[in-house]
């Protein structure tokens, strides 16, 4: 039975379009859905909706409905429409007129509000946590490999010495301001949403303070009309932060792919991570590399699809945002994925120490030269120009000295990994802490 049912059944086309793939997406919302459910039910006793009896039994049955959806034997379907109305049904068949009970003061806009909520705070930090042991991973490779130099680029040409470690800093530094997108998105995620009902409040006086403690919220998201039209903004917020580590990890991948090459060959990708060809025997494909280099446009996309579909739309619920449920999800799940595989590579990558000094011909220490007039006395617009006409007469520099000379701040001479070892150490006692609470608001809740 639907939680609208009314006195007609709706035709089975429209029921098939209107449902769409939710009684599928929703398998992922079953426990957050009965978290939720068991906060509100707490609360509803706390009022007098219901005693503690009844509060006791529905406990018992949402128990009951996540050992089934560990066994992968909670159904959700297409008729029910989604996981709110599945585990209502439940309820009612369970427990008759008390699972009747359950929906008093909240609508399915509500309940999906505060899933999806807890669903990105708990994935939030996975990606958080995958993130950390990629730096470190990122970081112990910068650290062994940080004197090997090797030709800076720009516009795809030699153009100043740069390292492998100065590469790799990169990577990590870049990853770390990402996870300051990631905390933001947290934050913004990190609100109680429960009890705006439709998103006009409830003529029952009930006790927002309660379930956002009971579900481990920072903090209650006050207006209830800002509740539901914040649907869509915060996830899109999540999925933008998303989309800015798959970034990275599509310019990590580009860059292993490009200098991996036969003709460069400052890296070697183990075979264990490339695939063949069906007609060229000679190939190994570094396939996972370009995946993720797409499946970062394949995100990006994602945050397109939230964005357009949330920023037309009045005031209050439209169920143009059911499918905002899908490409969140999604996005989750290939950064999740996307963090495991490029982990992997980085830690059995092999570095041509060979190669990438062969590569470092003499007309890259050119700016250096440059300065070193400069230093002499000579203005740098004379130097520039008599170095200029005087390439193929550069001395012979030695590489390896050459960047571990330079020691300004940043520079291939004084990465600072230290700090950043520091920084990602700090991040990581914080992750820690947050999965901690997390999953002791839970234990507490169940028990």
């Amino acid at each position: 039975m639907k939680l609208w049912q009314k006195d007609y059944n709706l035709n089975k086309e429209i029921e098939k379009f209107t449902v769409g793939n939710d009684f599928l997406l929703d398998k992922n919302l079953v426990k957050y859905d009965v978290y939720g459910s068991i906060a509100h039910a707490i609360m509803l006793n706390k009022i007098g909706i219901l005693n503690k009896n009844e509060l006791k039994k529905l406990k018992k049955a949402f128990v009951e409905i996540l050992k089934l959806n560990q066994k992968n034997k909670f159904g959700i379907k297409l008729e029910d429409e989604d996981v709110h109305t599945a585990i209502e049904n439940y309820l009612i068949k369970k427990l008759v007129d008390l699972g009747k009970k359950i929906h008093t003061a909240r609508s399915r806009n509500d309940q999906v509000l505060v899933d999806l909520r807890l669903y990105s705070k708990e994935h939030i930090l996975e990606v958080s946590n995958a993130l950390i042991i990629l730096l470190l991973t990122i970081l112990e490779f910068t650290e062994k490999n940080k004197d090997i130099p090797v030709p800076g680029y720009t516009h795809t040409r030699k153009a100043m010495p740069s390292s492998i470690g100065l590469l790799f800093g990169a990577y990590a530094e870049s990853l770390l301001d990402d996870f300051e997108l990631l905390k933001t998105a947290y934050e913004l995620t990190n609100q109680n949403p429960l009890g705006s009902a439709a998103g006009y409040g409830i003529n029952l006086k009930i006790d927002r303070e309660l379930t956002k403690n009971l579900l481990g919220f920072e903090k209650v998201q006050n207006n209830v009309l800002y509740v539901q039209n914040s649907r869509g903004k915060i996830e899109s917020i999540v999925v933008f932060a998303l989309s800015k580590i798959m970034e990275d990890l599509a310019k990590i991948s580009n860059d292993l792919v490009m200098f991996s090459i036969d003709e460069l060959g400052f890296f070697k990708i183990p075979d264990k991570f490339t695939t063949g060809s069906s007609m060229l025997p000679q190939k190994k494909n570094p396939d996972v590399l370009e995946l993720i280099r797409a499946k970062a446009s394949v995100v990006e996309s994602y945050l397109f699809q939230i964005n357009g579909i949330m920023k037309k739309i009045p005031s209050g619920y439209n169920r143009d945002l059911q499918l905002i449920k899908e490409p969140l999800m999604q996005s989750f799940e290939i950064t999740l994925s996307s963090l495991s595989i490029i982990n992997l590579v980085v830690e059995d990558l092999k570095v041509n120490k060979e190669n990438c000094i062969k590569a470092c011909s003499k007309e890259i220490f050119a700016a250096d030269e440059v300065i070193n007039l400069v230093k002499t006395g000579t203005p740098l617009r004379e130097a520039y120009q008599k170095i200029a006409k005087n390439l193929e007469n550069l001395p012979n520099i030695n590489p390896i000295g050459n960047i571990q000379s330079k020691k300004h701040i940043g520079t291939t001479g004084n990465l600072g990994l230290d700090k950043l070892k520091q920084q990602i150490n700090k991040l990581n006692a914080e992750v820690d802490s947050k999965i901690k609470k997390f999953n002791s608001t839970i234990k507490m809740l169940l028990g």
